[in-house]
């Protein structure tokens, strides 16, 4: 009989990498599913199957929806003002708010294009998104630092070209180019900060408008700084 790791190393080789992976092999519901990574572990993911794709024949819909979903901000269930640790393994709750985990991301993103499609929407109901081409995160050697393209379009702007290139900073690890402050500490966050921000998807839940400062689920380009976004969703597809 085969050996257990043996059975592992073939559901790798032949199991999916990867969420566009799974629509090709037939795969069109939106829901939590197991990948496999370039070392071979298992890891679920959210697919978004609909998004990009939804409503589309089978045969036209393989070139679009199957994101990986790696952030979700659906209702402040959830603490986001967490450590370096929590980001690098992941935290939250399938069912609502989650980050994937840093680790994960850099594996995700390290061999391959990968484009990148934030989603939004406000308390009224109205839904905004904004794209970018060759997203990529580097190792924790290189703290996690974040690479973008090209900005692909999208009608919520472009708040996030202007944090290529910058490692990530949360509130115990300060990565940012501010030379007085901490960013996550000072906008309530985790994220590539520069000095400090045009984007902060893991900032505060906040309903709406709000009279502070920058601290929220904001997006510069889309509702600005004083407002903080009801769901926000960060996504991957291969290329």
């Amino acid at each position: 009989m085969p050996s257990e790791k043996g059975l592992g190393d073939a559901l790798c080789q032949r199991g999916p990498r990867s969420c566009k992976d799974m629509l090709a092999r037939g795969t069109f519901l939106t829901g939590w599913y197991t990948i496999y990574l370039p070392d071979c572990r298992p890891l679920t993911v959210l697919c978004d199957m609909d998004v990009d794709g939804g409503g589309w024949t089978v045969s036209k819909k393989a070139q679009g929806g199957a994101y990986e979903v790696f952030q979700r901000r659906v209702d402040g269930s959830v603490d986001f003002f967490r450590d370096w640790d929590s980001y690098k393994r992941g935290f939250g709750n399938l069912g609502t708010e989650f980050w994937l985990g840093n680790d994960y991301l850099h594996l995700l993103t390290a061999n391959g294009s990968q484009d990148l499609r934030v989603d939004f929407r406000d308390f009224q109901g109205q839904t905004s998104y904004a794209k970018y081409s060759s997203f990529r995160v580097s190792g924790e050697q290189e703290k996690y630092k974040l690479t973008l393209g090209q900005f692909l379009g999208g009608t919520a702007g472009d708040s996030l070209t202007s944090h290529s290139s910058m490692p990530f900073t949360t509130h115990d690890q300060d990565n940012d180019d501010a030379s007085n402050v901490n960013c996550a500490a000072s906008y309530h966050g985790a994220w590539w900060y520069n000095s400090c921000h045009s984007s902060n998807l893991n900032g505060r839940y906040l309903n709406g408008s709000h009279a502070s400062y920058a601290d929220g689920i904001n997006w510069m380009t889309g509702q600005g700084y004083h407002y903080s976004y009801k769901v926000a969703e960060m996504k991957i597809r291969a290329s």
